[in-house]
């Protein structure tokens, strides 16, 4: 059962949050727009679309940047600001443990790790559809589709390959399909480019020859024009990276599994994006005891030392994340290593300054 303690510190902790994110994100919200604002009126963007589609969608994902600099934040403040009132020295006086103490910071660390999960595999994602197809149209430029030698396996048995893909003409350039039973290859094409007909909803083969294997003998035909359903769709060329952003914890579970299967290179990504939103609701604890840790002790200086260290190390976390992401895409490390290693790490330190802080 809650005590008056318990009440009163998570009034302090949540009310202090929230009130963050209150200041910062309308300013956010205005500097988005002067940046954007020129886009949306060469563009002809209805206001209506501009504030429900976007600005409604894009609210959320700033709350979810934000939360575990302003859990910090908050924490630092208010709690300084209670060791600079002598608040700490008379709760731990009176016969208070510390352990006692941070319950209640705890449990308000759940009720956010809780909304962040929520809003980082559910809510977000489903905001994002929305604010992305609205960029689509009125923001971002027109997609081109860089990637080269594309390799693909459309079914266990089956693998085609793409020097490149041009999305305008849905048109895959030099073209191929080969197909293995128990690890022999019995049927080969190459082709000039395969084209997708929208009309007919199938793939038109140019210019092909085809190669049949059994065994020793083979056969080979050519042709012109071949029409054929291929189990892959020109969609999954037009798609950006952040498409990912898009999909649900079931959804993004599912995208794996497929990417993997393919072969995608969009595996990777897919991964750390899982591991992420994951991440980030566990760093509200990381955070919350660090904080305690740091500013439960009056010090010369007050609320702002206590404050500039918080800046310090929770700046210092957030691009040892970003530096993470960018070590996993880019190394070979698992995702799950590469992503939660800040935590690990910042939780190290946190179990350090919690046995250093008073008692």
């Amino acid at each position: 059962m809650l005590k008056k303690l318990d009440i009163y510190i998570i009034k302090k902790f949540l009310g202090t949050f929230f009130f963050s994110l209150l200041l910062i994100i309308p300013v956010v919200v205005v500097f988005d727009l002067s940046e954007k604002m020129r886009d949306f009126i060469e563009r002809k963007a209805p206001i209506q679309a501009i504030i429900v589609d976007y600005y409604f969608n894009f609210v959320p994902y700033l709350v979810n940047q934000f939360s575990p600099l302003f859990v910090f934040i908050a924490v630092i403040f208010f709690t300084s600001k209670m060791a600079s009132n002598f608040e700490i020295v008379a709760i731990l006086s009176s016969g208070v443990s510390f352990k006692r103490l941070l319950r209640p910071y705890l449990l308000s660390a759940v009720v956010l790790a809780v909304l962040s999960f929520y809003l980082n595999n559910f809510l977000i994602p489903d905001a994002n559809k929305v604010r992305l197809a609205f960029e689509e149209v009125y923001y971002r430029n027109k997609l081109r589709n860089d990637a080269h030698h594309i390799h693909l396996q459309i079914n266990p048995t089956t693998y085609i390959y793409m020097t490149n893909y041009n999305v305008d003409l849905n048109m895959g350039i030099n073209f191929s399909i080969e197909t293995f039973e128990n690890g022999a290859l019995k049927y080969k094409l190459l082709s000039d480019n395969v084209r997708w007909d929208s009309i007919k909803n199938t793939w038109e083969i140019s210019n092909y020859v085809e190669r049949r294997i059994n065994g020793i003998n083979e056969t080979i035909s050519t042709g012109y024009k071949k029409d054929t359903i291929l189990n892959f769709s020109p969609d999954e060329f037009k798609r950006r990276d952040n498409f990912i952003e898009t999909k649900n914890y079931f959804e993004l579970n599912q995208l794996i599994q497929e990417e993997k299967f393919k072969g995608s290179s969009y595996v990777i990504e897919c991964e750390i994006e899982k591991q992420e939103r994951a991440a980030y609701p566990f760093a509200t604890f990381v955070l919350t005891i660090i904080g305690v840790s740091l500013s439960s002790r009056k010090v010369r200086g007050g609320i702002g030392l206590h404050i500039g260290l918080g800046l310090l190390i929770s700046f210092s976390y957030i691009l040892f994340m970003q530096v993470s992401y960018t070590f996993a895409k880019n190394s070979g490390v698992p995702a799950i290593i590469a992503v939660w290693m800040p935590n690990i790490l910042y939780s190290i330190l946190a179990m350090y300054l919690l046995k250093k802080a008073p008692k």
